[in-house]
């Protein structure tokens, strides 16, 4: 069990504004051809197998296939940087930026979260009893830029136009740096799209389950389709959190509370949801989260659920949904619905299994969080190897529960959390010299397991849990308030 201390969510809060706040656009868009393909040449050798036959290679050859004049009517044609002419240069850095060596701490730490979660989804280990991917999906590669939009991601059926055969997942360069709870928000950018893909029909069935399951509950017109056709968003939510635990949740609250203040408006949720945002609007946003955490099946779940609801609350006023108001029950409501739909609908596409039976969050993954929490917070070195059953999901959700806690020392924590997701990056068989798609693969099978015992160190069992959440309302405050506009995120 884990205790719940808030005391520093808003410090946290501040922290992502800082960061949403920053100028830093990151290294210049390489749109010199000929120099392009220089750099190229000398970066994908540096690159480890899998992503050198899937990205660096096949890129490059597509390049010069297109040729400088094709190269060039590309960028001509997308002055904005938002389509074809976006999409390559992102792939071009995520290229360099892994080969060039830039932010090597963070972007190791950034692309081994990004594993992680698609290994969680992906990896024939923990897809027990349901049929491997239809789709061979690799986790995508990396890059810092573009800040203006926020984390976003190109899907592999937009890089595929380029032949490769990855997406790409971008963080705004501040991120490297500082905003520690933009990483606990990864499992967003990176799980909707191609995890979604990964299982043909399977984002289509969760579309329909939610638009079938609001009609069923007499949600108001409108809502079914609103939910169901932001599936992608929505699925990513609830999958963030199914790989990450309560963090997800309480992380994403923080994180869109500092972008809306470092994009102009006050520190709080968005109750506003236009018909022109992929995303749902933050309130519902902030249900759903609750809505899920209360299905992990750790002990804390149902008191880190009301916690998160009690968060979202506080910046209830009223709800908009395509310029139609909702009341805050149907909210709620709704967004119950919508995360039972994704997360514990049996789906042909996965052999009757649900999301949930893929991935969870239990007691196991929570006393890992706890004693990584006094690891983080401390000045003692820190392992070269973590222990079998420790992820990056595990070190980001304890470094974020720690940043919450009030006193705590976020910048610490930030580069504590940097330096040991790089240990395991450098430990991460898809980064060494075979081509290994999914780690999680790479696993025995045992005929027997002998019971784990406390031993101390990393694995050993925290206390009993207290409720010390420090927050201006009770967990069980139900008052009903909202938020302001915010700018429309970029995915």
């Amino acid at each position: 069990m884990t205790t719940i201390d808030l005391g520093n969510l808003r410090g946290c809060t501040q922290d992502e504004e800082r960061a949403g706040a920053s100028e830093d656009h990151g290294p210049k868009d390489p749109t010199n051809y000929d120099d392009l393909l220089i750099r190229l040449e000398q970066a994908i050798p540096k690159l480890p197998p899998l992503y050198r036959e899937t990205m660096g290679d096949p890129f490059l050859e597509r390049l010069r296939h297109i040729g400088h004049a094709g190269f060039k009517h590309i960028l001509k044609n997308d002055p904005h940087r938002e389509r074809t002419a976006g999409c390559l240069l992102d792939i071009a850095h995520a290229i360099l930026q892994n080969g060039e060596d830039y932010e090597r701490l963070a972007t190791d730490g950034f692309q081994e979260v990004v594993s992680d979660l698609y290994d969680g989804f992906l990896s024939a280990e923990d897809r027990r009893g349901v049929k491997p991917p239809d789709g061979g999906v690799i986790a995508p590669l990396v890059k810092w830029g573009d800040p203006d939009s926020g984390p976003y991601t190109w899907p592999v059926d937009a890089t595929s136009m380029f032949k490769v055969k990855a997406g790409v997942v971008s963080m705004p360069p501040a991120n490297a740096k500082r905003g520690m709870v933009a990483w606990a928000a990864l499992g967003h950018e990176t799980a909707g799209h191609d995890v979604l893909d990964a299982d043909f029909g399977l984002r289509t069935e969760i579309a329909q389950t939610i638009e079938q399951s609001l009609k069923k509950a007499k949600m108001p017109a409108g809502l079914p389709g609103y939910w169901s056709s932001r599936i992608d968003e929505t699925a990513a939510d609830v999958m963030g959190i199914l790989n990450m635990g309560p963090a997800a949740a309480i992380g994403l609250l923080a994180f869109l509370r500092g972008l809306n203040a470092a994009w102009g408006d006050r520190a709080v949720l968005s109750g506003e949801g236009p018909d022109d945002d992929p995303h749902p609007a933050d309130i519902l946003r902030g249900f759903l989260g609750a809505a899920t955490v209360r299905k992990l099946s750790f002990a804390d779940a149902s008191a880190w659920a009301d916690a998160i609801e009690a968060e979202t609350m506080k910046d209830v006023k009223t709800i908009l949904i395509e310029d139609k108001k909702i009341t805050t029950q149907i909210a709620r409501r709704s967004a119950e619905i919508v995360s039972s739909a994704v997360a514990e609908t049996q789906l042909e596409s996965l052999e009757h299994h649900a999301l949930g039976e893929i991935q969870d969050w239990r007691d196991h993954d929570e006393h890992i969080v706890w004693n990584l929490r006094g690891l983080l917070n401390s000045d003692k070195k820190l392992p070269t190897h973590f222990p079998d059953g420790i992820y990056a999901a595990h070190v980001v959700a304890a470094a974020v529960m720690a940043g919450l806690a009030k006193g705590s020392k976020v910048g610490h924590l930030f580069e504590r959390m940097k330096q040991a997701i790089k240990s395991m990056h450098n430990a991460n068989p898809s980064w060494g010299p075979l081509f290994v798609t999914h780690p999680g693969d790479i696993s025995r099978h045992l005929a027997r397991v002998r019971p784990r015992r406390p031993r101390g160190g990393l694995m050993s069992t925290p206390p009993s849990a207290r409720i010390t959440a420090a927050t201006r309302t009770p967990l069980a405050a139900a008052s009903v308030r909202i938020a302001s506009k915010r700018k429309t995120r970029v995915d």
